[in-house]
């Protein structure tokens, strides 16, 4: 064989492996974009409890690729009991199952950082300003509440709630339980009214009207924002911000059965409407929490909507929060979960009355459920 033909051959057979490899190159990259399938993601997720260092990279491919499988509740509490429940993993999986079902948010541009900046200036000094100037109202409060044992997020309906709420710029937030299942409580005259509605037992919550965005961004929280993303919420094109209050500058307070309290930190995400610089939904996750205390996790999820109040006008305020508790005590780990819905906003004075609707056109629960459901 001549020189010339060896070196052609030669040639012939680089050539083909530079193209083979190109060719797995790109097949390589076009997977690496291609949403994530459930048996990749699946077989991250079982090493987890052995490789936690795998975490970060899933979230970055969760936040990069998305998802292109259905996040049904079976695979949420598989996810939770072999990431530990962990709180940064659930988020970005949350989110990559909304751009699942609105692939449109996925081409969505990041935003700059002048914008960013601006736009949190702006939502700093409106939220603040509306926390000042909010109307006086009632609106009623339709809690259905669950447990469930260990972190299965298998959840039991314990009872459903009608609360009614009383704000004034002066005093406040007042509550009274108006039904307990549909049936009036005792306790829903006028005089009844509380800081809380403990007066039902088990898992309560406060402060979604004023205090929730209050306490985070007051000057004394020295919160810290991290612009990381666009998104579609309802309609609106947002900024989505992390942000976090450490304990020392915190006025989060955990509760357990009415005995214990603490003050904890506490860090989550806002979406923020990049035209009227309003915050249209927090998700918060509390945060060094004392280890000797029950409660050893708190997420909240808090969605706000523009409500006309006749003979007031229009306000941002709470139309849906969803409070999940995790306790452990005595070797034992039980959930707790408060879906509440806002209903009805009036101006402040009107009674509030108990309709059929208030029981959300679900089945009241038995009076005994299947199982006691634990002290929250």
């Amino acid at each position: 064989m001549n020189l010339r033909k060896t070196l052609f051959l030669t040639a012939m057979l680089l050539c083909s492996f530079a193209l083979g490899c190109a060719g797995a190159a790109r097949a390589q990259a076009q997977q690496q974009q291609a949403p994530l399938t459930n048996e990749e993601f699946l077989a991250v997720v079982r090493q987890l409890s052995k490789r936690p260092s795998l975490k970060e990279q899933l979230i970055e491919d969760l936040r990069r690729r998305g998802i292109g499988f259905p996040l049904t509740p079976g695979l949420r509490s598989f996810v939770a009991t072999r990431s530990g429940n962990d709180a940064d993993l659930r988020r970005a999986l949350e989110e990559a199952e909304r751009r699942r079902l609105n692939p449109g948010e996925a081409a969505l541009l990041p935003p700059s950082a002048a914008e960013a900046e601006s736009l949190l200036a702006k939502t700093r000094a409106a939220t603040l300003e509306a926390a000042e100037r909010m109307p006086d109202f009632v609106v009623k409060q339709l809690v259905t509440r669950s447990y469930a044992r260990g972190r299965t997020q298998n959840w039991v309906t314990s009872d459903r709630l009608t609360v009614g709420v009383s704000y004034r710029v002066e005093g406040g937030e007042h509550y009274r339980l108006l039904a307990v299942n549909g049936i009036a409580s005792p306790a829903s005259a006028q005089s009844d009214e509380r800081s809380d509605y403990s007066a039902a037992g088990g898992t309560n919550s406060t402060g979604e009207f004023v205090t929730a965005l209050r306490s985070i961004f007051s000057e004394e929280a020295r919160a810290q924002f991290r612009a990381v993303e666009t998104a579609s919420l309802r309609g609106r094109r947002t900024i989505v911000y992390e942000y976090e209050v450490k304990r020392p500058n915190s006025i989060k307070v955990l509760a357990y059965n009415n005995e214990r309290s603490v003050v904890v930190g506490h860090r989550g995400r806002l979406w923020v409407d990049r035209e009227l610089g309003r915050v249209l939904r927090v998700e918060s996750d509390a945060t060094e929490i004392p280890a000797d205390f029950p409660v050893v996790a708190s997420r909240r999820e808090l969605d706000y909507d523009w409500v006309k109040i006749e003979g007031q006008g229009e306000y941002l305020l709470p139309s849906r929060a969803v409070l999940v508790m995790t306790v452990s005590q005595d070797g034992e780990v039980y959930q707790s979960r408060n879906d509440i819905r806002f209903r009805g906003y009036q101006k402040y004075g009107t009674e509030l009355r108990i309709i059929e609707d208030d029981i959300l056109d679900e089945e009241v629960p038995a009076e005994k459920p299947p199982e006691k459901p634990p002290k929250p």
